[in-house]
């Protein structure tokens, strides 16, 4: 295991998505002598209200911006004097990338070329200080698996869709700015999240928002696509260890060790639900439409977590089962937040706070 790194200020890209806001609550609380400074640009998935309980906090401060605007990050790693990136900004569905890649091409890829530069210079300036910059991946850079076998941190990358391709070129440009000029990066692929904050347009938050609303529940294909999910909290606690422990340069798969086929994943939603709705058995299931297909619809990943677990000491604490029930309970609870983010109202207040980019 390499040296730890503690750091005292650190940029976090992407802060009011939903796995940077629950990582930004998760890092706070476990890292009490570090500050973090958020930049985000707050598109249609970045909403303040999932940082509740933190903007008072001291140590955490917010800025509204864009990874892309290097004049900006250039001074927000100066004047805060970073000493650690965690970038998560990025554009995410893959349904949007097929509808329009140049968005994610333009964020992913040359947003994060970007960051990485200026973080570059500024760790030059800072003359051999420690420093690291972890970049956020997906495990849908590999591609697809079949029935078999899994994901391991040698898996050649294999992009089937612009958003896999634009962050599996992000991924080699954070292996390249190591290779090249020694800049101590790190590099995670996670398997799918679920869990609170979560914006309703993928799987689980939708067939929940759905489901209450008693509205079709789009299925693509057969519906046996498999994907392996994890807690999101999960996923910030081992942020947190591969940002500390990790060793400058590698990669780090992060999976939940729970796979589920697409369909079954929503039968136990609907069955859930129906229960805590007071509906009859199997009411929700009648809502299920199988739909078209997406184009190039990867059918299973699977992640080999082995690695960070021997490694770091990290493996999930949540079981999908209690996870599952502690997400729809949030949601009933935070319905007012779904009718926010689903309408866009909530991007108003922040444009007249923040101004509009």
């Amino acid at each position: 295991m390499a040296e730890l790194f503690v750091p005292r200020a650190l940029l976090v890209t992407g802060g009011a998505g939903f796995i940077g806001s629950n990582f930004i609550h998760h890092f706070l609380s476990a890292q009490p002598g570090c500050r973090v400074i958020n930049l985000d640009l707050l598109t249609y998935a970045g909403n303040l209200e999932n940082l509740k309980g933190v903007e008072e906090n001291p140590r955490y401060r917010f800025v509204r911006g864009d990874i892309g605007d290097g004049e900006l990050v250039a001074q927000l790693l100066l004047e805060e004097q970073i000493d650690g990136v965690v970038h998560f900004a990025a554009e995410s569905h893959v349904d949007r990338s097929i509808d329009g890649p140049e968005l994610f091409i333009r964020t992913n890829v040359l947003g994060t070329q970007i960051l990485l530069e200026e973080a570059r210079r500024h760790w030059n300036r800072r003359g051999g200080e420690p420093f690291r910059f972890l970049q956020i991946s997906t495990d849908e850079v590999y591609g697809s698996l079949g029935a078999t076998g899994y994901f391991t941190e040698g898996t050649p990358l294999a992009a089937n869709s612009p958003y896999s391709a634009s962050k599996a070129g992000a991924d080699l440009l954070v292996r390249a700015y190591h290779e090249t000029y020694g800049f101590p990066t790190l590099n995670t692929r996670c398997s799918n999240n679920y869990g609170p904050y979560h914006f309703p347009e993928k799987l689980i938050p939708l067939m929940i928002a759905n489901i209450i609303a008693e509205k079709p529940l789009p299925v693509y294909g057969d519906g046996r696509n498999i994907r392996d999910w994890l807690h999101v909290r999960d996923h910030a606690s081992a942020v947190e260890a591969v940002l500390v422990k990790g060793a400058a340069g590698g990669v780090y798969n992060i999976g939940g060790n729970n796979e589920w086929q697409n369909i079954d994943i929503i039968h136990l939603v609907c069955d859930l639900l129906d229960r805590r709705l007071g509906r009859a058995a199997g009411k929700s299931r009648e809502l299920i439409t199988y739909v078209k297909d997406r184009p190039g619809h990867d059918r299973r990943y699977a992640i080999d977590a082995g690695k960070i677990k021997t490694e770091l000491g990290w493996e999930p604490a949540y079981t999908f089962e209690k996870g599952i029930e502690e997400t729809i309970d949030w949601y009933l609870d935070n319905q007012e937040w779904v009718k926010e983010v689903t309408s866009g109202a909530y991007r108003d207040y922040y444009e007249q706070m923040y101004g509009r980019r």
